[in-house]
């Protein structure tokens, strides 16, 4: 009960926990549309997703400007990868929450604005923050590699006799850095969710909703566990 209040607390933590609720809803819905469950029920979970989704982009409103501050910290990192990677996944990502921003006012009726339009630049600039976030992944994987020689590591244990035992080991090491490990699972899911949404790949509502449910998760696991947040983010 205590890491729910702290997380409730912050408005990071609200997010995550609303976005979790929201993915978990889709998922719901999608799921149980041809079962035994009342049309009624369906119903209800298609609405608390759109109440989630709307319910999130007032909690982000002016975030935008903190994703553009924190961006002038990224850009003076030592390392060069990690600060390109950084810095223009806060860009991106601040280009996101300013379309987010636009959506949620059109959703209230302040203005009229092209939902479907707004919804697709959203969509792009998310997808090219989670890209950035990938790339950075890819490359903290790559330098775990090479400073644990893992690639001779694991070609030895692979050839050995106990094939799965050392499977199994040579898993192990891999996922011994779990901010890494969890950061890379997080945008993986994430990945595929404004690509389905921009027609790039045909996931089912309900496989969206999975993959949101995972990557929220991981966020609030991320959020409890220090350790398990990839740094700098």
């Amino acid at each position: 009960m205590d890491i729910l209040i702290r997380l409730n607390n912050e408005t990071v933590g609200r997010d995550k926990i609303i976005r979790l609720f929201q993915y978990g809803s889709r998922a719901g819905w999608y799921y149980t549309q041809d079962s035994v469950v009342h049309t009624t029920s369906n119903d209800i979970l298609k609405s608390l997703e759109y109440t989630f989704s709307s319910f999130r982009k007032l909690l982000r409103l002016g975030r935008c400007l903190d994703s553009l501050y924190s961006a002038l910290h990224t850009m003076k990192y030592p390392d060069l990868t990690i600060r390109l990677t950084l810095t223009l996944s806060k860009i991106t990502h601040a280009l996101f929450l300013l379309a987010d921003h636009i959506i949620w006012t059109g959703r209230v009726g302040l203005f009229k604005v092209n939902l479907e339009k707004w919804n697709t630049i959203a969509n792009k600039y998310w997808l090219l923050t989670i890209i950035m976030n990938l790339t950075r992944d890819i490359y903290e994987i790559v330098q775990i590699i090479k400073n644990k020689n893992l690639s001779s590591l694991l070609k030895t244990r692979l050839q050995s006799k106990n094939f799965h035992q050392n499977k199994y080991r040579a898993f192990t090491d891999m996922t011994s850095h779990k901010d890494v490990f969890l950061d890379t699972l997080k945008n993986t899911c994430d990945f595929f969710i404004p690509l389905t949404t921009l027609g790039y790949t045909k996931l089912s509502p309900g496989m969206v909703g999975v993959l949101g449910f995972i990557s929220s998760a991981i966020g609030i696991y991320c959020l409890i566990d220090p350790l398990a947040k990839l740094t700098p983010a």
